[in-house]
């Protein structure tokens, strides 16, 4: 939960990738500080403090989407273990978990639920408990996912208007939140998600990525950023998903055993035929993204706030 969203001069959120690093003329969407650039290869691209971090930045307090990045639900290191264990030994196989392996955390979180049609009655799989586990496809992750996007928007918009009945000291922050998110979810419905086969000299790889660009600009990047690493690279784009921006973070969970880094590249993997061909149907049974109201309303910054930010 790092802050990747800074303020321009004309009131405008930008996002991390959209910088250079260090310092910049941005400022704090909260306290209107001004924000440097912080784009190493160990920490997660954000905004830092050109002096002291405010509060809200400082706790983590701003919002972030959720199973965007963090596929743990929250879940403490030993539950997120134990969780891994019991798929292994029984989710993976159907077969239904004895009440006394199952902790409080997981039945409050919601990722295991009784099976009451059984003698004795056992727990299985809830479809958000097999996301820390990378074993729910990528349309059933749609579904999940989606809901809690817009739970948590309807939460936001509750306390902005609540805020403005009010007219509460916390206001500018409940704005912030608000527009924040909204930026968070633009970006992801704007984005188009792709899949790629490339033929190489050394053999066969295959890429995932989202764009805002068209397929053209983006493949011919790609082959330059490879034609450093092999002396000859063929592209064939293998499907491409409009407005699953959503989608690119969790295939990389849930594929992460398939990951081929070269040098600095990291979105490349190898898939033997059988696993590309399990991989090629996770993503085609995605259906075409139909956008609702509300979505449509966000890509065309309808009801934005934007302007009552501080510059």
């Amino acid at each position: 939960m790092w802050l990747q969203y800074g303020v321009g001069n004309d009131g405008i959120l930008v996002y991390i990738k959209d910088v250079n690093r260090g310092k910049t003329k941005l400022k704090c969407p909260y306290c209107n500080s001004g924000l440097i650039a912080k784009k190493g290869k160990v920490k997660e691209h954000h905004f830092a403090h050109n002096g002291d971090t405010c509060r809200p930045v400082a706790n983590r307090e701003f919002p972030v989407l959720p199973l965007y990045d963090n596929f743990g639900i929250s879940l403490c290191g030993k539950d997120l273990e134990q969780l891994k264990l019991l798929w292994q030994e029984y989710g993976s196989k159907n077969h239904l978990i004895d009440f006394y392996l199952v902790s409080p955390g997981m039945i409050k979180a919601g990722l295991l639920q009784k099976n009451v049609y059984t003698i004795p009655i056992g727990y299985e799989f809830t479809n958000l408990g097999k996301i820390p586990v990378g074993a729910l496809d990528l349309t059933l992750f749609n579904d999940v996912q989606e809901t809690l996007l817009f739970k948590k928007l309807l939460k936001l918009e509750l306390a902005f208007e609540h805020a403005t009945y009010k007219n509460a000291s916390d206001l500018p922050y409940r704005i912030t939140d608000l527009e924040l998110y909204r930026a968070q979810l633009k970006r992801i419905l704007s984005c188009t998600l792709y899949f790629l086969e490339i033929q190489t000299n050394k053999g066969t790889l295959y890429k995932i990525g989202v764009t805002q660009r068209p397929m053209v600009e983006r493949v011919a990047e790609v082959e330059r950023d490879l034609l450093a690493h092999y002396q000859t690279v063929a592209i064939q784009v293998l499907g491409n998903w409009e407005h699953r921006g959503n989608v690119e973070l969790y295939f990389k969970y849930r594929y992460h055993n398939f990951n081929y880094a070269i040098a600095s590249l990291t979105e490349y993997y190898k898939f033997s035929i059988e696993d590309v061909k399990i991989v090629l149907r996770d993503l085609h049974q995605m259906k075409p993204k139909v956008l609702s109201s509300d979505e449509r309303d966000i890509l065309e910054e309808r009801n934005s706030f934007s302007g009552r930010l501080r510059a």
